[in-house]
């Protein structure tokens, strides 16, 4: 449930304001509205202070993003425990970080828009690339293989995402669902034959197996 504003204090000296203030408001501002709502001034008005004092905690934006990036992954990421298998680890420690995020785009929004990263995640990926490379990569190639998996992860987690918002915005056709009704069997006879089911086929949780196929793809490249 939406938290209420924090009330706007009167003109005069600003209070002093604490760090986890400003990551719990600004966790606020991006969960209801987006991180592009969010800014150093709105943050600071929300807080009833001033830009020149939120940069006593932190020093930027892409800094307070960071610190969001932690307070998430802190509370929600857990390690799993983890099979003896190297490539049975790669998979789990990915669908950890999958299972994590998937419930706050935002998060993904963050990590794809920007060259930022938690410290709370990086035990996660030192699992996907010392798994990767017990699997026979070289440590540069098993640094290329997580950044596949991860640029898929993110993928699948945006696109879903995506699709979620627009279903929610009313039980209409979507232009695809139009699009595919409307298909020539003679000219694309596969696509045809499954238009019917295009959307529930599209909808369908594959991530685990999309998973699997994509690390069996970078380890056979060894």
């Amino acid at each position: 449930m939406p938290q209420p504003s924090a009330p706007r204090r009167a003109p005069g000296r600003p209070s002093r304001i604490s760090l986890e203030q400003v990551v719990a408001t600004a966790r606020r501002i991006v969960t209801e509205e987006g991180v592009d709502r969010l800014t150093m001034r709105r943050l600071a008005g929300e807080i009833g202070s001033t830009p020149m004092a939120l940069y006593h905690h932190v020093r930027n934006k892409e800094e307070l993003l960071v610190l969001l990036l932690d307070d998430y992954a802190t509370q929600t990421l857990r390690r799993p425990e983890l099979p003896a298998d190297p490539r049975e680890r790669i998979v789990v420690s990915a669908a950890a970080i999958h299972g994590a995020l998937a419930g706050c785009p935002w998060i993904v929004e963050v990590l794809t828009a920007d060259d930022l990263m938690s410290t709370a995640a990086l035990w996660f990926v030192e699992q996907i690339v010392d798994g990767l490379t017990e699997c026979g990569l070289t440590p540069e190639r098993a640094v290329h293989g997580y950044r596949a998996i991860w640029y898929y992860t993110a993928g699948e987690m945006l696109v879903r995402a995506a699709a979620i918002r627009r279903r929610a915005d009313g039980d209409r056709a979507t232009y695809r669902e139009q699009v595919f009704s409307e298909l020539d069997a003679d000219e694309l006879p596969r696509l045809a034959q499954v238009s019917d089911r295009w959307a529930a086929l599209t909808a369908e949780n594959t991530y685990l197996d999309g998973l699997r196929a994509l690390v069996d793809g970078l380890l056979a490249t060894r």
